[in-house]
């Protein structure tokens, strides 16, 4: 018998918004309930797109460099780990996907929207979330914790170094994406303690077929 396709979680928001934070308790949840899960990110994921995601966040380029990088390290994640996962009837968590590129690139930094919207319909024409959590908080907030970050010594990527305005930007974007499609997108307040918002994640995992 051929395995049921496994489910696409997507989990995005502005830098700071705290998804990586959740990102182990919603492998965790799913894991419990008795599915194979695999765990991932963007960009990254495969050995190539590792050393893209190293170029990416490090080095000044255009921003249309920057979104074809982005696309060829997205077509090696989905041909070689996320859709071979999906067909195994295994569940892929995914830190960031074509979304991010759509709020980052497309609304923090003027790429054509139609131009990233092509370049997805090339490149991952039938592999698309079937969820995305979309982890949300205020410019702010988001600023305030990269800065805690780097009081306690962690380096910030080019992107976390953005403007607060870009930011601004980009949450508009993912707001707007969330509002386009609701029937995909659940947005979580993270501005709320983790007990509150892991058990609102909790209860949309729960929903899950």
């Amino acid at each position: 018998m051929t395995a049921a396709r496994g489910r696409f979680i997507t989990l995005e928001g502005i830098d700071g918004a705290g998804k990586s934070t959740h990102a182990g308790f919603i492998v965790e949840t799913l894991a419990a309930r008795g599915h194979a899960v695999v765990a991932t990110r963007e960009p990254g994921g495969t050995p190539m797109g590792e050393r893209l995601r190293d170029i990416l966040l490090a080095e000044a380029m255009d921003h249309e460099t920057a979104t074809l990088l982005l696309f060829a390290a997205r077509r090696e994640h989905v041909a070689n780990v996320i859709e071979p996962a999906l067909a195994r009837g295994e569940w892929v968590v995914c830190d960031r996907f074509t979304d991010a590129t759509l709020a980052y690139q497309g609304g923090g930094h003027g790429v054509s929207r139609g131009w990233i919207e092509a370049l997805a319909a090339h490149v991952h024409p039938s592999c698309n979330p079937d969820l995305t959590l979309l982890f949300d908080v205020p410019t702010e907030v988001s600023k305030a914790r990269l800065a805690s970050s780097a009081a306690k010594g962690r380096s910030l990527d080019r992107f976390e170094r953005e403007a607060q305005d870009f930011f601004t930007r980009v949450r508009d974007a993912y707001r707007e994406l969330a509002r386009a499609d609701r029937r995909r997108f659940v947005t979580i307040d993270s501005t709320r303690p983790q007990s509150e918002v892991r058990a609102s994640l909790a209860e949309v995992l729960a929903g899950l077929a």
